[in-house]
């Protein structure tokens, strides 16, 4: 009797303990893979992901995992899904100036969801979401994570930390309506605060505001509007937080003192003079500089509702900003690929490598700026930014050759998150 019930015991056990996972495995096979650390070619690779992350990068004939997905891409280019370290996916950019208060504050965190689709179609598996309001990108980055909606994968700053008056703040209304960012601040202490709450309501990165700003109303690009007192308190409570801090600054004095206190990449730095690429250099601090998007402003700005005055700006520094990509490209500023996607239409991050290649950046260049350049500016080297052993499984495939014509990137035929195929042929 002890024996069949022991039987009828182990039996039950049998039958409730979970099945065995089945390992999720594609094999994706092209016709020559770019190692972007080298610039050279692997003709005919073959690269293995399982559950996600990438167990093999070999050549084809290799042994193949028994029940694994095939991916063949004949005559494709294969190269790690691509960073866009300066979007704003809340943002639409064919909705400018006051045309956006037609709609209401719920709407941008619905069209948000719109946005990453294309985004990642585009083949930017991550971006780093640089500003939002109503911490819509923490909302999209926690939907996208748990699979509710397609996206790349988000590192999120929610609000953006500025100054009373200053380009993160509200200025485009009237005392009576009182307007305002609930997240300025106006002294060390006030920076520190801020840090704090922003993290504890899910931001993975700070974003500050340093200088004034194009498409602000009030202040003009080069101004200072932080000091650099704040900035280094905001910038050592975030480091101790284990988080990185990213600076909108246009202006010369504004970009040195964010390098001076410490921020780990400058955004824009359109007016950055010859102190300020000596100290990001020294420093090591990355440039994130946009220069593609006044191609689209110039020609469709008006069109959309955006502000004369705001297109001024956008003309007074658009030129000089390419030419200080140049300068500093050639000084050994590290480069990172960032397009302010929002200010023009999401899913053509793709079109500002052309624009870097003019300016001084070799094909090579410009495509670590927003592969392995970019992930080590995240501090995510072990996750992204190379098609390698161990990292996600996020690739995308071109039709040609990008170190001879960089424009291939923006129509990419396939891509791949987390070994999920996205787009294929």
């Amino acid at each position: 009797m002890q024996l069949r019930l022991a039987a009828l015991a182990f039996a039950a056990a049998a039958c409730a303990a979970p099945l065995a996972h089945a390992a999720d495995v594609e094999v994706v096979r092209a016709a020559r893979l770019l190692d972007v650390a080298t610039g050279k070619y692997l003709d005919n690779p073959q690269v293995v992901v399982t559950d996600g992350r990438i167990t093999a990068v070999g050549k084809a004939g290799d042994a193949v995992p028994a029940g694994a997905t095939l991916v063949d891409l004949p005559g494709a280019t294969l190269l790690p899904g691509l960073i866009d370290m300066h979007v704003h996916l809340d943002s639409l950019a064919e909705i400018g100036g006051y045309n956006s208060l037609q709609y209401s504050d719920a709407f941008w965190s619905v069209v948000q969801t719109r946005n990453a689709k294309v985004t990642l179609e585009a083949g930017f598996t991550t971006v780093r979401n640089v500003g939002s309001a109503q911490f819509d990108d923490v909302g999209l980055r926690e939907a996208i994570d748990e699979g509710y909606v397609p996206g790349p994968r988000i590192v999120s700053a929610a609000y953006a930390i500025g100054a009373t008056g200053g380009h993160c703040d509200s200025t485009f209304f009237p005392p009576s309506m009182d307007e305002k960012s609930p997240y300025t601040v106006d002294s060390p202490d006030e920076g520190r605060k801020r840090v704090r709450e922003l993290k504890k309501y899910g931001a993975r990165v700070i974003k500050i505001c340093a200088t004034g700003g194009v498409f602000s109303r009030g202040n003009e690009p080069g101004q200072q509007q932080l000091s650099l007192a704040e900035m280094q308190a905001i910038v050592d409570e975030a480091h101790m937080a284990g988080l990185k801090v990213a600076a909108h600054a246009h202006g010369a004095p504004g970009i040195r003192d964010a390098v001076r206190a410490g921020v780990d990449t400058i955004e824009h730095a359109s007016l950055v003079d010859d102190e300020g690429i000596k100290l990001a250099v020294q420093k090591g601090a990355y440039f994130s500089m946009d220069i593609y998007n006044t191609d689209y402003t110039q020609a469709e700005g008006a069109r959309n509702g955006v502000l004369e005055d705001n297109l001024r700006k956008d003309r007074d520094i658009g030129e000089v900003q390419r030419e200080n990509f140049r300068k500093a490209l050639k000084a050994g500023v590290k480069m990172v690929y960032g397009t302010d996607a929002g200010v023009y239409p999401h899913g053509q991050n793709a079109k500002q490598f052309a624009v870097m290649v003019r300016y001084g950046a070799t094909p090579l260049q410009a495509i670590q700026s927003a592969t392995i350049t970019a992930a080590a500016a995240l501090g995510q080297e072990k996750d992204v930014g190379q098609v390698a052993v161990g990292r996600y499984g996020d690739m995308i495939a071109v039709a040609g050759d990008p170190l001879g014509d960089v424009t291939t990137l923006e129509k990419p035929v396939f891509v791949m998150k987390g070994g999920a195929v996205v787009k294929r042929p």
